[in-house]
């Protein structure tokens, strides 16, 4: 009987996880698809899976399979299986360990799959934070693969700043990162919070070093970046992570013409419509697109700082508003928490400032959700005030568009940092949300990169980015495959071999 193989992929119980892992199943889908032996799995708990299930076409053939979760018994809300969706940013650690209770199901899935028959052979392609899986894999013999969904150069610097904590080997403001050249340092600032104050007792620091140690013992590594777009974040992931073989599969965002909704898949606070409408009305590279991401936000003296900066300056944006830090609401229903997070807004902001924006039409403020990637479509968007988020920066550069800087958590002060020194393409406004916020700074800022010389440096080393990305992911008339292209088939070879 001919042998028959499926992928199985397995992502973080996060938004800026899940929908990477959705693009790769379906690029795997696409590339695979003369193969009628291979099928794609992608596993997550029920809630997700569903969330999921609007944005896949009712030709694809990938497979979403949920796995039981009660989110109760952790100390979650009934309705939390992602971290972008915890009412508080407290929740989210809960979320991790909750991630950890789906072992005794996933390996069930696997050996059920495998007794049903036995000419299948099993493929797994999980995150970094589930690496929990990499034992059973072993134990199985079936080939592991580690995705980072984010960059090599953010990856890494993830990783390591993580497994040696560096900034408590020193008193020094600026400090070596393991695996780096001795000429990269990182200040203080440069680090999410909970990094900077970890021990290496805290509960983060366990959990995370447990499922980074455990993702090195992976057969190999992919990752959603571009080789050419990061050559020495590449060389620094290999050198932090010890695995040679990484495949560059990115950008996975959409390089076509998409509606945000078919990504996503959240519901927007604005009509599209209604928002390309009031883009069309600005000229060309005139507008800030202002958003923080999925799961980040600000404080309230932050909102009112950037908002007296944005209207002093004149210039037009279109800025997507979260409730600000501590606002946080636990009894409402998801529609009354809305209803009231809105008629809250007002007191965020200064005094008249909705009104005024209405009145002038300089500021279009959209609550919660946007159509980012038309959005950053549009001619008339001149730079995106990011929290530097990798899917954000994919999307902003894949369309050409420059970045102001406001990294916030993760691994995002490192990749600001690459975008400003190795790309030029972002200035830095802001880090953290520790840091004070000078409405004056916002002003500078702004008008430098919509009006001055800087900003018209930056589009133009935006734009070679959007050919670098464009190109890594085409096919040449003589035949000749984009790098990521490339990689993209090493991958499934490496699949079609084992």
């Amino acid at each position: 009987m001919a042998t028959s193989r499926n992928i199985i992929l397995f992502p973080y119980l996060a938004q800026g996880h899940l929908i990477p892992f959705l693009d790769l199943a379906r690029l795997l889908e696409q590339h695979t698809h003369q193969s009628p032996s291979i099928s794609i799995t992608l596993l997550s708990t029920p809630l997700n899976i569903q969330n999921l299930r609007h944005l896949l076409p009712s030709t694809s053939k990938i497979h979403l399979q949920s796995l039981p979760f009660n989110p109760t018994v952790h100390g979650l809300p009934p309705h939390v299986e992602n971290t972008d969706s915890c009412p508080s940013p407290s929740h989210i650690i809960n979320v991790s360990f909750a991630s950890r209770s789906l072992q005794p199901q996933f390996e069930e899935f696997i050996t059920q799959q495998l007794r049903s028959d036995p000419n299948l052979k099993l493929y797994l392609i999980t995150d970094v934070f589930v690496s929990w899986t990499v034992p059973i894999a072993k134990k199985l013999s079936i080939p592991h693969v580690v995705f980072t969904t984010c960059g090599a150069l953010g990856t890494a610097a993830y990783m390591s700043m993580w497994l040696h904590l560096p900034h408590r080997q020193t008193d020094e403001e600026y400090f070596p990162v393991p695996g780096f050249p001795d000429s990269f340092r990182l200040h203080r600032s440069q680090m999410s919070y909970g990094n900077r104050v970890s021990d290496g007792t805290d509960e983060s620091y366990k959990f995370l070093c447990c499922q980074i140690r455990l993702s090195l013992q992976s057969d190999l590594m992919i990752c959603n970046t571009v080789e050419e777009l990061e050559p020495l974040g590449l060389q620094a992931l290999r050198d932090v992570t010890g695995i040679s073989t990484i495949h560059t599969i990115g950008p996975l965002v959409p390089l076509q013409e998409e509606k945000s909704y078919q990504r996503a898949g959240k519901e927007f606070g604005i009509k599209r419509e209604a928002c390309l409408q009031w883009l069309d009305t600005r000229a060309e590279h005139s507008v800030i697109y202002i958003c923080f991401g999925s799961q980040n936000t600000i404080t309230a003296a932050h909102m009112l700082a950037l908002a007296e900066g944005l209207e002093s300056s004149g210039v037009p944006f279109v800025w997507v508003i979260r409730p600000p830090i501590g606002t946080e609401n636990y009894e409402s229903t998801e529609n009354n928490k809305v209803d009231d997070e809105k008629q809250q807004m007002p007191k965020w902001l200064p005094q008249g400032f909705i009104e005024r924006m209405t009145c002038t039409r300089q500021g279009l403020l959209v609550w919660r959700w946007a159509p980012q990637l038309e959005i950053l479509t549009h001619k008339a968007t001149g730079a995106f005030l990011s929290h530097c988020g990798w899917n954000s920066v994919l999307e902003s550069l894949s369309r050409g568009v420059p970045l102001i800087g406001w990294p916030l958590a993760a691994e995002q002060f490192s990749n600001a940092k690459m975008l400003d020194e190795e790309l030029g393409v972002l200035v830095e406004i802001n880090r953290g949300v520790e840091c004070e916020l000078e409405s004056r700074e916002v002003e500078r800022a702004v008008k430098e990169v919509i009006s001055g010389e800087k900003g018209k440096e930056m589009r133009s080393k935006a734009s070679v980015c959007k050919e670098i990305i464009k190109n890594a992911m085409a096919k040449k008339d003589s035949g000749e495959e984009g790098s990521s292209l490339r990689s993209l088939h090493e991958l499934v070879d490496f699949f079609m071999k084992h």
